[in-house]
Formats: C-alpha cells, structure tokens, sequence
C-alpha cells in the first residue's frame, strides 16, 4: 500500500476502518454483559472518524477515478458491513491501483 496517492490512502483506511468494525464486536460484549463502557466508548469514537474518513475518501477517489455508479454504490455499501471494507479492497482498490502503477 502507498500513502503517494489516494487509492493508496483510501486502501489504508478501509483497513482500519474495517478492524475497528471487528472491534467493535469485541467491546459490545465488555459494556453490556461486564458493565465496561471505556473500550467500547473508545472503539467506538475511533470507529466513527475512521467510518467518516473512509467516506471522504471514497468521495474523492471517485472524483478522481471518474467511477461508475455501481463501484461506487459497492465502496460505500462496504463500509456499512462486517468485513465490507476488507472486501472491497480487494474487488475494487487493489485493481483501481494496480492500474495506476
């Protein structure tokens, strides 16, 4: 991954936003079940910078990339499911950079 260009950004934050997704998971069980609401409370607002982050940068990409309306339909549904971004990068990121090389 390059953080020289925006894919290289974008590709980055799909995946930590994904992991921080997974974590999620984790911390749900800690504040509900074990009364523990700081690893969630803290997940959770790095989560969401990094969910808002990804979402930027996806706008961008696209402004760049010129995508169509279904890569970019599938990039940003990848953010709203479990294992969505780590997909995406896959199907779509990786290839998007590997043309600009």
């Amino acid at each position: 991954m390059n953080f020289k260009s925006t894919i290289g950004v974008l590709r980055v934050l799909a995946l930590l936003e994904g992991v921080s997704y997974l974590l999620l998971a984790l911390t749900m069980p800690l504040k509900y079940m074990y009364e523990m609401p700081l690893p969630n409370k803290i997940v959770g607002m790095t989560h969401g910078f990094l969910f808002i982050a990804y979402c930027i940068m996806v706008f961008v990409v696209n402004q760049e990339k010129k995508w169509s309306f279904l890569t970019n339909f599938w990039a940003y549904l990848a953010s709203l499911l479990p294992f969505g971004t780590f997909v995406a990068d896959a199907k779509i990121f990786k290839k998007e950079q590997l043309k600009s090389i």
